[in-house]
């Protein structure tokens, strides 16, 4: 977006961008859907934000549409099994790849951030599900550590104390409201990458509703690891399991529709805001708990997808390569694919 908005064709200022680059960090939601849609907010108002908004979700939507169908006509069948044991694997690496790069972005040296970050991962880790009260306790903790004695805004906190995984299990065909409504409060947990509503949705969705099987929210993960877009697009996938064309609607929605308003909301009082101490605190330790969230899903999902030595090796050189070289993701799970497809052929 930089390049081609900013330097190519001079549509936003670099002081612009900048600027919406830091309202994506600081608001709820996938980052960089946050961003396109600040930016083409800039550019042609509400209708900008709304043309790039569709733009920046169809795609991939509609790519998740066609692989949730296949998955769900051919999942029985052994090429469609033999590929995601070996993309499950690769997932692994993946997320465990992410999780690093957003700690050296996140985190730096800060000792505090650290520690509510190893509390996170730790906690997610061992449990399995999402501890709402920690995220809100980490954001706390850096806010009265940092922040004060300056006096904390009321306001500031107001959109973090909702919390997914709380509705009432309506059985696993669900209906499309209760759906929505998940996803929603799913996605006010979303801070930079979008990886990290992975723990979130795992606890409610496979643990909370039994919406999904351990093994079909990892094949989930990887649905939205092949299609390019943004990695929150697994909830088209698990909305489709769940309910058909319209869950999967009703998920989307529910992920993408509250980031579209936050952004148009804001938007036009952001620069009044955006350089409040308190708020800035709080983000900066509720986004150290999603990196340690992030980092424990990855331990809870490598549970159960890496359970015998193919899947071991394919989940390590896919961290390798990873770390060695800049290798697009989904070539890498074509590649993890092939090879589980080649290991339960000989096995």
């Amino acid at each position: 977006m930089q390049q081609d908005l900013v330097d190519e064709r001079g549509w936003v200022r670099k002081e612009d961008y900048l600027e919406g680059l830091a309202l994506a960090q600081l608001a709820p939601g996938p980052l960089a859907a946050q961003l396109a849609i600040y930016l083409g907010y800039l550019r042609a108002g509400v209708l900008g934000a709304t043309a790039v908004g569709v733009a920046f979700v169809l795609p991939s939507f509609l790519m998740v549409l066609g692989l949730s169908a296949a998955y769900v006509r051919f999942g029985g069948l052994p090429w469609m099994q033999g590929m995601f044991y070996g993309i499950g694997a690769a997932v692994i690496g993946i997320i465990t790849r992410s999780a690093f790069k957003l700690t050296k972005l996140t985190l730096g040296k800060d000792k505090l951030l650290w520690g509510i970050f190893a509390l996170l991962a730790v906690s997610t880790a061992w449990t399995s599900q999402e501890i709402i009260w920690l995220f809100l306790l980490g954001g706390v903790m850096n806010l009265f550590t940092r922040a004060f004695p300056n006096r904390l805004s009321a306001r500031s906190t107001e959109p973090m104390v909702f919390a997914p995984g709380t509705l009432a299990t309506l059985g696993a065909s669900g209906t499309l409201l209760p759906i929505f409504v998940y996803f929603a409060k799913a996605g006010l947990f979303v801070f930079g990458s979008g990886l990290a509503v992975v723990p979130f949705l795992y606890g409610g969705v496979v643990q909370g509703h039994h919406w999904l099987t351990d093994k079909q929210f990892v094949d989930a993960v990887a649905v939205a690891m092949i299609t390019p877009g943004p990695v929150v697009i697994t909830v088209a996938f698990i909305g489709y399991l769940v309910a058909g064309v319209a869950g999967a609607t009703a998920a989307a929605l529910g992920i993408f529709l509250p980031v579209y308003l936050v952004v148009v909301l804001l938007a036009p009082s952001y620069k009044r805001w955006a350089k409040n101490p308190q708020l800035n605190a709080f983000v900066r330790g509720v986004t150290a708990a999603a990196t340690g969230a992030i980092a424990g899903a990855a331990i809870v999902l490598a549970r159960r997808s890496v359970y015998d030595l193919p899947t071991m090796l394919i989940s390590a050189v896919s961290l390798a390569v990873l770390f060695r070289w800049k290798v697009p993701e989904p070539v890498l799970i074509a590649c993890a694919a092939a090879a589980g497809l080649l290991v339960l052929r000989h096995a």
